[in-house]
């Protein structure tokens, strides 16, 4: 141990002896918060020249000891809760209890550590100075910290220096990071945000939020390698979900004519700033609607979450560089088009041969496993998903590359596809969803194939999608968002780690 963590320990030692419980079991009521007595403290002058104060003049908070200093018989102190700071000014004649030592030169000066949870009751008033700050007239232990936290200090011209600040250490101490580092606190609560109001607009729309699992027999709804795990009692493997889309569309068989799920998946794949193996999404799927409603309602949902999380209810948002309009319409690009757009090579016509040729010579990186679509599909992130920096819906996929989706309606060898690309990465994709079992059979079929060609992403066989679709599904559209890269978008952040409260980590050394 450190020579603090010691000396922590000998203060919690002698709290005891004193009598004084370091971490109590009885609940501690909080009747006010930082952030709303420093905003809407009140007071008036009299004609006197005295002052009144006119609120907060019972208040009880509790939060952790973030700054202290002397000031002859009193002791001032920085209390951070959950909203913000705010001063706390302890007198030493406030704590004397008769005959007894003063706690303030025991507790209060000599055992009391930054970083521990206390809480005060006091009242509010304003400094000579003007802060707005709490006269504590009880302190209570709430819990003592062991380790002490990381200093942040500021020089002066309020730049940050010794701080908690290594990205490694931020995202593996997460429980660190948002003490010290308040500021990244705003990024989770914007998320929280963004999720209740797009919640909040599929409820509008009518439909249902529900579950479904996470242990699946089969992986399916997406093409990615999965995680495997072994059940004990039925002797079988599972799969953690890569996708909830099958389970979801049995739903829509079932007579539901909305549901939706915000989710964990699991994708056993590469970790970047734009993955991480467990992730969010939010699936969706509404009967007797097709890929061209889906745009707009995509549209609208996305437009209502810029409004709510801008501080001037605007529809865009400040992404690196680049400032993106999410009100609607959207710009709409075919994948063949857009292919042609940004390399000049037409895909439509080329062969498999001639697509890994082009791959070669541009030293795009493929394998002999991948066929025709997934020669098509790296093609297009390298030479084009980097253009698409306003929303844009690419549409109408070749057939190979989709699945699950259906033929189009007017476009032999298309599907009625989309995916929302926003600032170079994709956050959505959509179906007009594939409701002829027979033709879905065949397509699994293909999967197989690739499978085995050693495809270790292809589609598995689910038969009993296929009895649910030979029940009868009406037509239907669906649609997933990756609510990660979604929150990347609105925060700001380049990496997927800041978005995450504890993204995935190699184990410590």
């Amino acid at each position: 141990m450190t020579e603090q963590e010691i000396l922590r320990r000998e203060s919690l030692a002698k709290l005891r002896e004193m009598g004084i419980e370091p971490y109590p079991a009885e609940m501690y009521e909080v009747t006010a918060y930082a952030a709303d007595i420093t905003q809407n403290y009140k007071e008036e002058v009299l004609e006197d020249g005295t002052k009144n104060r006119l609120n907060f003049q019972e208040v009880s908070l509790a939060g952790r000891v973030m700054a202290s200093r002397e000031a002859g018989k009193a002791m001032f102190m920085n209390l951070q809760d959950s909203t913000g700071r705010i001063q706390l000014y302890l007198r030493r004649d406030d704590f004397m209890t008769g005959d007894e030592a003063p706690m303030f030169d025991t507790v209060v000066k000599k055992l009391l550590d930054l970083g521990d949870y206390v809480g005060v009751k006091g009242f509010a008033f304003k400094t000579k100075t003007g802060e707005v700050s709490i006269h504590v007239q009880q302190l209570a232990y709430l819990s003592k910290a062991l380790r002490p936290l990381p200093v942040v200090k500021k020089d002066a011209d309020g730049n940050i220096f010794d701080a908690f600040t290594d990205p490694e250490q931020r995202y593996r101490m997460r429980y660190v990071d948002l003490t010290v580092n308040t500021q990244f606190r705003e990024i989770f609560l914007k998320r929280s945000k963004m999720i209740k109001t797009m919640r909040s607009y599929l409820d509008e729309l009518g439909l249902l939020e529900v579950e479904t699992p996470i242990l699946q027999p089969i992986h399916g709804g997406a093409a990615a390698r999965p995680f495997k795990t072994h059940h004990n009692t039925l002797d079988m493997e599972l799969y953690l979900r890569i996708a909830n889309e099958l389970y979801l569309k049995r739903l829509i068989v079932a007579g539901f004519d909305g549901v939706y799920e915000f989710g964990k998946m699991f994708r056993n794949e590469g970790m970047d700033r734009t993955h991480n193996p467990e992730f969010t999404a939010l699936e969706f799927y509404v009967a007797y609607k097709d890929y061209v409603w889906m745009m707009h309602v995509t549209e609208q949902m996305l437009e209502r979450v810029a409004r709510a999380l801008s501080p001037d209810g605007s529809s865009r948002a400040v992404v690196g560089e680049n400032e993106i309009e999410f009100a609607g319409p959207y710009r709409r690009l075919t994948m063949y088009e857009a292919i042609r757009e940004y390399t000049g090579i037409d895909v439509e016509s080329a062969d498999e041969a001639a697509l890994r040729s082009y791959c070669r010579q541009e030293h795009i990186e493929i394998d002999a496993t991948m066929g025709k679509a997934k020669l098509i599909d790296e093609i297009f992130g390298e030479k084009v998903e980097g253009h698409l920096i306003q929303p844009t819906f690419l549409i109408d996929y070749p057939v190979e590359m989709s699945p699950l989706t259906k033929k189009h309606r007017s476009s032999p060898g298309l599907v009625e596809r989309f995916e929302l690309f926003v600032n170079g990465k994709e956050v959505a994709n959509a179906y007009t969803e594939l409701n002829d079992p027979i033709d879905q059979r065949e397509r699994f079929e293909d999967q197989l194939r690739l499978a085995a060609r050693g495809d270790e992403e292809a589609m598995a066989m689910d038969e009993d999608f296929l009895r649910a679709l030979e029940y009868g599904m009406p037509p239907t559209a669906g649609i997933g968002f990756g609510i990660d890269r979604l929150t990347m978008l609105f925060t700001g952040q380049a990496s997927i780690q800041e978005v995450l409260f504890f993204p995935q980590m190699r184990p410590e050394k």
